[in-house]
Formats: C-alpha cells, structure tokens, sequence
C-alpha cells in the first residue's frame, strides 16, 4: 500500500537484505547505502547525496553487562550513598542514590550542587527539562550530555543496546532535585532544601534492554519512596481512601468521553453570560453536541479592573457583576436548561485564588487568615497576599461548596507552580504540600475527581500529588499551551505532548494535550494529535467558526443521543524519543485500542519540520503488533494493505507527508477461519477477516466496546458480533468479499432485528470491507427506543 497525503508522481523502490553472523558481545555499527539510478550511472553515497549521517545497527545480547552501577556511570562520588534495589519491572536493575544537601538559613534555602558522573559508551541522550516553572519539555543530543535546562529525567542509548535512565525525584522532605550537567558531560545533582535540617536529594537510576522498561523501573521505584513518605501521614492518606471509595466510576467516564467546549481562546479575556451563550448558540446550530463545558480565566470578581493579570487578585467567590450580573448561579442553571447535552460545567480559578493572589480589600481577604508571601523575580516576581496555611482548608471548603451550589460540577485549577515561584523556605513549606492536600481532597469531595490540573508539572506537586494511586485519576494538563496564533507553535506542540507522556504516562493522571479550534489552519492536525492522545478532547472555536466535518471525525452520537469522543485505552507516546525536533524524520505517536496481541495498534504521524518527508513504516513499528497477522488502515486515504505479518518483507507502508501533513495508520488483528463444515458438497472455505470499528473517524477502533467472531456448530456459519460506543459506519475486513453476493451470504442484525439489504454495502475504495450504516439501520428498523448507550450489531456469513 502506498498512502499519500498529496499527488506525486514519484516511483518509490525498496531493497531488503539479511546481516548473517551475531557479535558475541552487544555493540553498535555504523552503516550508509549506495545507489544508482540505473546500470549506466555511477554509484553514489545516499549520506553524501542528502545530507544525511550513516545508520546504526544496535547487536543487543539478552543479559544486562553489569551490576555495578559504576559500569554505566564513571566518576561516582564516594559521598553518594548508592544502594542496588529490588524492581518491580522485569529484566531491568535498579540503584538508589542519595546526596546530601545543606539545610536551610533564614530566609535562604539550603543548596547543593554535586556531580553524580560521567554516562559512559552512549551514543544519544533524551531528557525532560523545566521548560520554566510550570511546564515540561523534551530535549534531544548525541554525545556530550548537555541540557539546556534543569531535567527531571534523563536517559541514554547505550553502544551495548541498553538503555541507562536517571530520575532527579523530588516533593519529599521539602527538597526540590533536578538534574544538569557541568560542561564536561558529567550529570550534576541540582538541589534545593527548604526544610530546617540538612537534607538528602534523591535520585533513581535503572538500566534495561529497551527505554520503555527502563523508564518505568526508575518512576516505579520512585513511587515506592514516595508512597513511604506518604505514609506518616496517615490522617491525610484515610481522608483520600474515603473519599477515592466514594467516587461513582461513571461520572469519571463521562468527564472524560465527551466532546468538551472551552471559552478561552474562542470568546478571549472579556469574558460575559452573553458571550458564553452567543458560542453554545452557535455549535447548537451546527448541530455540535458538547457535553461538558469550561468557563475559563475572567469569570471571577477581581480587583484593579484595568491591570494586568499578575496585579488582579480575587475578591470573592460571586462571578464578576460586569460580565455575569445576575450571578453565577442563574448562568449555570440557564445553561443546564436550555442546552441538554451539557452534562458537565466546569469554572477556571488559579490555585492560590487568582494571578495576583487575594485582593487585600476584598471579602475572601476579610474572612480568611492571609499572608504576604515573596515570589522570584520573572513573570510572577514581587509579593502577592494569599490565604495563609491556617485557613487554606476551610477556604477550600466553602469555595467548592459555593460552586457545587452555583450547579457547577467541575474545575480547572491553574496556576499551580506559584507554589513552586515562593520565594521564602518557610512559605515553601508551609504551603506547598498543603495546598496541593486541600486542593486534592475537596475536589474529590466536591466533585468526584472531575478536575484539571493546570501549569502543575512542577517536581513537587507531580511527585507528591500525581504520583500516588491512592485517588482516581485526573486530567493533568501535558504541556504548554495551544497557541492560535504563533505558527511555529502548533508542530512543536504535538512533539512535546508526545514526548512528555514518556513520563506522565506512569502517574495517576489522564495527560491533556489541551485545547484547539477546529476552523484553525493547523485544525485537522491538532484534532489528530488529541485523538491518537488517549486523553480528552476539547475545542475552543469563536462562535460561527467551525470544522463540523472534522468534529464528525473525532465524535459520534449514541442512541440515546449522547456525543461521544472515541478515546484509545493507553496514552498517546513518541515511539522513537532520541530523534530530536530538528532530525528529517516523522514523529509517530503510539497509542493501544484494546487487550495486549488481540487489540488494534494505532500510529498518529505528524511531520513537524518544513520540508517534505517521506519514510516506509513497517508493521514492526507497531506496538503490541508484533505477532499474528494483521491488515493496516489509512484514515485520510481509506486504503487498506493484505493481511501481513511483522516478519513478513512485504508489510511496508510507504509514507509521503508534506508540511503540516498527518496521517493516522490502524492495524486490525486477523482471524482466520473455515466455513462449511456442515456442507460437504460445497467444500471447506477459507476466510479471514477484521474488525474495523467505525469508519470515517479517526480512531474509530476506539469505538469498539466488546467483539467475538467464532463459527456456529449448529450451522457452520461464521458469526461476528460487536457493541459500539456510537452510531456510524460499521466496517468488517472480509477477505473473500468480492466473490460473495450481498443478497445471498450475509445477514446482518442491529438490536437483534435484521437489517435492510439497502443499509449494507461494499466500500468503495476497498472491495474487501464491508459497510453497515448502522445509524440509518438503526432508524429504519426501530431498533431500541434509547434505552442503551451502545449499539449492538452481528453480521452472520453463510
């Protein structure tokens, strides 16, 4: 198959070959290809030709070289305390590292900068580095190490085939570890201690045969040490448990399944009643059905009307007068009643009230116990007053409370890392943990865990509140924001989602790719992102400025009328994390519909550079494809491959994006079987076939609830049954379709009733998929009066 994104002209040839012999010892080669266009023309090198460095193959051998840490680090310290420990992931070795650091003085943290060592006989490195307080962000290099910024997590491609990864763990005893490096390549421990006694910074390394293996290792470990600190607060650790029993899973199903509407950077920061109801009013008659909506930054009663952002504080919990004068209360119940499919509001508030903190002549100022607390010079620098620790619960308390009465069922809490902008030791600790406690326990109580986590991927609250699974998870904002109107934004973007969920796919969190608009140049490409994300889906469109039909593609409508998103059932990742923002090569986003071997794979290829790339993909790229046969699907072309296997040299798939190109590619898990047992004069057949959820949507594997394919002993057909989350195109991967009759082979039910012959077709692009438009079947026979929310459809073959 060949999927192309635009017309080219270009004949494409590839060669495959076989290495014979094996090192005895893992070891990296390098290598470079030579061609000629024809027999006449003299041999070039391809490295020479464009500009490219030669490849590597990669000999691994099954056993880890070492288990001395020294071994992949060179240089330890004697001062470090390095202790090998147990690990919860197979195949892997773990070491714990402490290193002292200094307690703090005054109005002075304690610090310590010490130099962990020197990576040794790697080829590449990746890190995630503190792009600035509140967020996280890749980096890439060969060589040297050297990051730009302070990481969190480093990890290195060893010449042997392993992979060493180092994890700076913090939001323990007041202390704050990152990881840099001193100009020489060692990676140095960058520490900060608030508390009142020396302390220790903490790292975690492992070292395992593939990244993914030794990423896990070191967060579970990680976790492990946290889950041990947590545990002498057992007052607060009882509190979640109770309120974690108490929490309804469906309502966490709906949160998260349904297409969502945000105000921000559709209707801007003049935020009104009016402007909100302009915007529902206008996805109404597009006939776009939100379910949840999110009133963003400017709802609240602020002071210094005028001001920028960072000097407007929050004066009480009563919506502004200006934008909402008849309250928020009589807002949220207007909107409740005149637009139905809104199950879910949620209101914006930053953590410590506002940007500005708490405004001094204001009510909340008036009834809460405050305090003046120093922020570090940069964008929040100064001071800002802020509900003291004594107070922080009970202001929580009643703000949520207030909200649940105001029929508001949901938050989206930004801001965080203010807590991480404190200045002083002492604020730091006392209120860095506490708010991030009391901000955990009322939205659990208050809401059932339907909340967003904004501006948090600061080391402290990930480590000490995403971390632990001791709640239901939440929705964690992965990176910075969408930018609508900066270009050079939007591929970026897509890379730094893709490559912070290496990490964030480990906490307890649902990771966010944010916000976009539809209508937006970089629309389907965003829509494609978050579809491939396995996280929520939220646009912000200025009202009349819509893609209906590229929110058709992310949604579906169930009988009994709801809108759905059709979410894969793991998180969206890079497949490849050394290949830096800059390499001439496409990103490709993995994602899993369904169980290990059984489930469909899902590949989301986005070119983020400005030229155009091309590149065969193979089945193998596909996780969890590795066995079996499958056939791949393209979404944008429809095409769809021969069933083949990741062994098989004929599973290419040649991939021609352009800039701003995407593609999602789907490969289906096979089943053969063998009809007409009970037909002797006719003879044994053989089928094969898959099953491709809905079609036109692009995840539509995701529709999938529940599927069994088998032959009836009774009569010796084959049956196929399926439940759906929505309404669609129904499509079935029949290998023999093209030599069977419509009319004469197939029977085709929705509900249990038969579906008309005129509700069936043949694709056009592909003779070998069958179609069921399940939503006019549905319709016609009358099948279920809504009663269900999914759609259950057999397709029995004679």
């Amino acid at each position: 198959m060949t999927v192309r994104t635009y017309e080219s002209d270009m004949q494409h040839q590839w060669y495959v070959g076989e290495l014979h012999g094996l090192p005895t010892h893992g070891r990296r080669v390098s290598f470079t290809v030579t061609f000629r266009a024809s027999q006449d023309d003299a041999w070039k090198w391809s490295n020479e030709q464009f500009s490219t460095s030669d490849g590597h193959i990669i000999y691994q051998t099954p056993d880890l070289p070492s288990e001395n840490l020294g071994h992949y680090v060179d240089g330890l310290p004697t001062y470090l305390d390095i202790q090998k420990q147990s690990s919860d992931t197979p195949g892997t070795l773990v070491w714990s590292v402490d290193s002292p650091v200094q307690a703090a003085s005054g109005t002075t943290s304690g610090h310590s900068r010490n130099k962990l060592g020197l990576p040794t006989d790697f080829s590449r490195w990746f890190a995630l580095v503190r792009l600035w307080s509140p967020w996280l962000a890749p980096r890439q290099g060969k060589g040297e190490f050297r990051v730009d910024k302070e990481a969190i997590l480093a990890t290195f491609e060893r010449n042997d085939g392993t992979h060493l990864a180092i994890l700076a763990v913090s939001g323990v005893d007041d202390v704050l570890t990152t990881l840099h490096h001193d100009g020489s390549g060692n990676v140095v421990i960058d520490s900060r201690n608030d508390a009142e006694q020396d302390g220790v910074a903490r790292l975690v390394a492992a070292v395992a045969n593939d990244l993914e293996s030794a990423v896990a290792a070191v967060i579970y470990y990680a976790r492990r040490i946290v889950l041990k600190y947590e545990a002498s607060s057992g007052e607060l650790a009882a509190e979640l448990k109770a309120l974690h029993d108490g929490v309804k899973p469906e309502w966490l199903e709906n949160w998260f399944d349904g297409l969502a509407y945000c105000t921000w950077n559709g209707l801007g920061q003049d935020l009104t009643e009016r402007k909100i109801f302009d915007a529902l009013d206008s996805l109404k008659r597009n006939d776009i059905n939100i379910t949840s909506l999110i009133i963003d930054d400017n709802w609240q009663s602020l002071n210094n009307g005028g001001d920028q952002q960072f000097s407007k504080g929050w004066m009480e919990f009563e919506a502004t007068k200006t934008g909402f004068p008849r309250g928020l209360q009589a807002t949220v119940r207007d909107i409740r009643a005149k637009y139905r499919n809104i199950k879910h509001v949620a209101v914006w508030h930053a953590l410590l009230g506002y940007w500005g903190g708490i405004a001094p002549e204001g009510k909340i100022a008036q009834e809460y116990k405050t305090t003046w607390v120093k922020r570090k010079n940069g964008v929040s620098g100064g001071k800002m007053l802020v509900v003291a620790q004594e107070d922080n619960a009970r202001l929580y308390n009643d703000f949520y409370q207030f909200l649940n009465s105001a029929g508001v069922d949901s938050v989206k809490t930004d801001a965080q890392f203010f807590l991480d902008e404190l200045y002083d030791p002492k604020d730091r600790r006392s209120l860095t943990r506490t708010y991030q406690d009391v901000w955990s326990i009322n939205q659990l109580r208050y809401f059932s865990g339907k909340a967003i986590s904004c501006m948090s991927q600061t080391p402290q609250i990930m480590f000490h509140s995403q971390l632990p699974p001791n709640k239901p998870r939440i929705l964690l904002r992965n990176s910075d924001d969408f930018f609508p109107d900066v270009p050079a934004s939007h591929p970026w973007h897509i890379f730094c989602n893709a490559h912070n969920a290496i990490f964030t796919q480990h906490l307890n969190i649902l990771p966010d790719w944010d916000m976009f608009q539809t209508g937006h140049s970089y629309g389907l490409y965003h829509a494609a992102a978050r579809c491939v994300s396995g996280g929520p889906i939220y646009i912000t469109d200025k009202p009349g400025h819509h893609d209906v039909g590229l929110i058709r593609q992310m949604t579906g409508n169930t009988p009994r009328g709801d809108s759905v998103i059709f979410r894969p059932h793991t998180v969206g990742k890079t497949t490849a994390v050394y290949n830096s923002y800059d390499d001439p090569v496409l990103l490709k986003v993995s994602t899993y519909v369904g169980m290990a071997r059984t489930g469909v794979s899902v590949l989301g290829i986005f070119n983020c550079t400005q030229n155009v790339l091309s590149e065969l993909i193979s089945l193998n790229q596909f996780p969890g494809a590795e066995e079996g046969a499958y056939v791949v699907r393209s979404h944008t072309t429809g095409q769809l491959t021969n069933p083949s296997t990741a062994d098989s040299q004929a599973s290419f798939i040649h991939l021609e994006l352009p800039v701003q190109g995407w593609e999602i590619l789907s490969a289906f898990p096979v089943r053969t079987f063998e009809l007409g047992r009970k037909h002797p004069g006719k003879g044994l057949t053989t089928i094969s076939v898959a099953n491709l959820g809905l079609l036109g949507k692009m995840t539509g594997a995701a529709a999938i609830v529940n599927y069994s394919s088998y032959i009836e002993r009774s009569s010796g057909r084959l049956r196929i049954w399926t439940s759906l989350k929505a309404l669609g195109t129904y499509g079935i991967y029949i290998s023999d379709l093209p030599k069977r009759s419509l009319e004469d082979d197939f029977m085709a039910l929705i509900f249990g009733r038969p579906i008309p012959l005129d509700c069936i077709s043949i694709n056009d692009i592909c003779a070998e998929i069958l179609e069921i438009d399940t939503e006019r079947a549905w319709k016609e026979t009358g099948a279920n009066a809504g009663w269900s929310n999914e759609v259950a459809v057999e397709v029995v073959i004679r």
